[in-house]
């Protein structure tokens, strides 16, 4: 069987990149291939290990957050651990010190609307941002395993912006076994379930046998925030 990575449709992507490529080799290729790649981060496991492998491949640019105002304390504090550990990174938080009675949306949006919530306070400020700064290609943490709606994702998508997905074909277990070999400070919530933390209202902790991102939104017929997909995705 052919491991190569099937049909990508960007025709510089080395053909020798398949499944078992190390992340590592990933980014390095896009460092060099993107010299104004920017790095998206809501600092959950995917998160916190691509961050230490980018660190390590050479990576010193932008680490860009959006505080939606909703957000865990928790969250918030790995943040600035991780922030104390990578002092060569600059992190970018868009929104900072929002909150939910900033005036930016109805304050109970998320619970009317979730699909305008994520859009005012996540996605558009996020957008903004991209679109000042011009980066040609992100760097994302999204592995294959983490939701159906991903399950397909490939090292590199096209787009407005290219996307590199180095931790694609990463496993929770290769990602778990990563953060506790090298200490990594991962979100103390994701210990009690939850597998991915977005903001307070709209995430609880998995159940056995869900995915890992079956906490987000759950019961709302939704499973992105609209930053991958939909009209708005980056």
């Amino acid at each position: 069987m052919d491991r190569t990575e099937e049909a990508p449709r960007l025709p510089w992507l080395p053909a020798a990149f398949s499944p078992d490529t190390d992340p590592l080799e990933v980014i390095r290729w896009a460092l060099a291939t993107y010299p104004d790649l920017r790095m998206p981060s809501a600092f959950n496991l995917n998160g916190v290990v691509l961050l230490d492998l980018a660190y390590q491949a050479g990576y010193r640019g932008e680490v860009i957050f959006v505080n939606t105002g909703f957000h865990f304390p928790e969250t918030l504090a790995t943040r600035d651990r991780l922030a104390a550990r990578y002092p060569g990174l600059t992190f970018v938080t868009l929104n900072a010190g929002a909150h939910p009675e900033d005036g930016q949306t109805d304050p109970t949006l998320y619970a009317s609307n979730p699909d305008a919530c994520c859009a005012a306070r996540k996605v558009t400020p996020l957008q903004a941002y991209l679109r000042q700064q011009a980066p040609s290609a992100l760097l994302n943490a999204r592995s294959r395993d983490q939701a159906a709606t991903r399950a397909e994702i490939p090292f590199v998508e096209d787009g407005a912006r290219v996307k590199i997905n180095p931790l694609a074909h990463w496993t929770r277990e290769m990602l778990e076994a990563y953060a506790a070999a090298h200490d990594l400070p991962v979100n103390p919530l994701y210990w009690d379930g939850f597998l991915s933390v977005g903001c307070w209202p709209c995430t609880r902790a998995v159940r056995p046998g869900e995915d890992a991102r079956a906490g987000r939104w759950a019961g709302q017929g939704k499973t992105e925030c609209g930053l991958w997909a939909g009209e708005g995705r980056l």
